[in-house]
């Protein structure tokens, strides 16, 4: 059956998304045809340090790539949000679109300044106080993300209990903050590459955590859906 419910409105989350995402397609345009001629860091292993190298057409394809991912998830939350009948759906769904929005517009332009300035190690403080900052941002608004394919905690107690939903979201959005936070303030006194490593353990504990919060209330919520 055809949904004819009207859209609402273009917001100014996709006005923002159809801007941001162009700039990163033409930065993986330019990169592409007109980027620097040498070899560029394309992967670093555990100790933080390139191991891998490429040429400019595969730099650019990847930014390419990564701008049409934000363009097509982006869009595709604010689509929905603006199709969504209620109110409060409405508005969950566009607190995705902005996580969705600001975790691959940061980890974008991440990937592009280490390739594009030659770093032959993430073991620094820039490094890891950007990727503080992209955890920062995402963390602080993940906890009012509603149920969605795309963006949050997404197991299967999550999606069969709003209430687990609601507070395994909740808990990665303050842990992934809090993450940010430690790691952003310690950048320039820890160690590296231990500061990286450090920061991307605990983002893997908070995921791991999270996940377990989602089965643990859902297993005793009263109005949970049985699988």
């Amino acid at each position: 059956m055809t949904d004819t419910r009207p859209s609402a409105p273009a917001s100014a989350l996709d006005v923002a998304t159809l801007g941001i995402s162009a700039i990163l397609l033409g930065l993986g345009l330019w990169v592409f045809f007109a980027g620097p001629t040498g070899l560029m860091p394309i992967h670093f292993n555990v100790h933080g340090d390139a191991d891998d190298w490429a040429g400019r057409e595969t730099i650019g394809a990847l930014i390419l790539a990564l701008g049409a991912l934000l363009l097509i998830l982006s869009g595709g939350m604010g689509w929905f949000a603006r199709r969504a009948g209620d109110p409060g759906r409405a508005r969950s769904l566009r607190f995705g679109q902005l996580v969705v929005l600001l975790s691959l517009t940061g980890v974008t332009l991440f990937v592009a300044s280490l390739s594009l300035s030659g770093a032959t190690s993430i073991g620094t403080v820039l490094p890891m106080a950007g990727l503080s900052a992209i955890l920062m941002l995402t963390g602080a608004f993940l906890g009012r993300v509603g149920p969605n394919p795309i963006v949050g905690v997404r197991t299967p107690w999550a999606f069969k209990s709003k209430l687990a939903w609601e507070r395994s979201n909740r808990l990665a959005g303050r842990l992934l903050f809090l993450i940010g936070l430690f790691g952003l303030v310690s950048a320039p006194l820890m160690p590296q590459p231990f500061g990286v490593i450090a920061v991307v353990v605990a983002v893997v504990a908070a995921a791991i955590a999270s996940a377990v919060e989602s089965w643990r209330v859902w297993r005793s919520d009263p109005d949970r859906q049985p699988f």
